[in-house]
């Protein structure tokens, strides 16, 4: 069975490798002069991965003894 550990390590991967798909997407958009209201949810969508990456990678980096 997973551990709590390893579950957010999974799902750590999955976020990180949707965040760069998106950033690829979002790249491509940009040159291309798509929609820009598309172009927006993208990127809202990005940075919502970021902060739930941020907030799995605090969770997993220990508590550091004062």
């Amino acid at each position: 069975m997973l551990t709590d550990r390893e579950t957010l390590l999974r799902k750590l991967h999955e976020l990180r490798s949707e965040h760069r798909d998106l950033d690829t997407v979002i790249s491509r958009m940009a040159l291309q002069m798509a929609d820009q209201l598309q172009l927006q949810r993208l990127k809202k969508r990005k940075l919502l991965l970021k902060d739930e990456i941020t907030w799995l990678e605090s969770r997993l980096i220990p508590d550091s003894i004062a």
